[in-house]
C-alpha cells in the first residue's frame, strides 16, 4: 500500500524560513545594539543620579559597549565603564560596593529595566519569523 502525502505547505514553510533567516539575523543585530545602547543611557543616568558625591560628571561618561559577533547567529554587548577613562577604573567599586560604601547598582538597574523590553523584541522577532500563512 503506497500512501501519499501533499507535501506543498512543508515546502510554502522551507522557502519562507529560507528568506527569513538573513532578515532575522539582521534585526536581532538591531535588538542587541538598541538594548545596549538602552543599557548604557540608563546606566549613565543612574551613575549621574546616585554618584554625584564619589563620581561626579567624569564616571557616567567612561559608560560604554561595545557589540561583538560569535558566528552568524549570535550576537553579544559588553557594557560598562572603560577602566581607562577617567574614573572609570571606579566603576566596580560604584556598581558592587565595598565595606564601606553599599553598592549603587547602576549597570544592574539599567539592565533589570532593558532586559523584559529586549526579551519581548525577541519574541516578536520569533513570531515574525515562525510566521508563514
Amino acid at each position: 500500500m503506497n500512501a501519499r502525502f501533499d507535501t506543498r505547505d512543508v515546502r510554502r514553510l522551507e522557502r519562507h524560513l529560507v528568506r527569513s533567516i538573513p532578515r532575522l539575523r539582521r534585526d536581532a543585530r538591531q535588538v542587541v545594539v538598541r538594548g545596549a545602547l538602552n543599557v548604557k543611557n540608563d546606566w549613565r543616568n543612574n551613575a549621574r543620579a546616585s554618584g554625584r558625591k564619589h563620581a561626579g560628571k567624569l564616571y557616567p561618561r567612561t559608560v560604554g559597549f561595545d557589540v561583538a559577533a560569535y558566528g552568524p547567529d549570535v550576537w553579544a554587548a559588553t557594557i560598562g565603564p572603560d577602566k581607562g577613562g577617567t574614573q572609570g577604573a571606579l566603576g566596580n567599586l560604584l556598581e558592587y560596593g565595598s565595606v564601606k560604601n553599599p553598592p549603587h547598582r547602576d549597570g544592574g538597574r539599567a539592565l533589570d529595566a532593558e532586559l523584559p523590553r529586549f526579551i519581548a523584541q525577541m519574541e516578536l522577532l520569533a513570531a515574525r519569523g515562525l510566521a508563514w500563512w
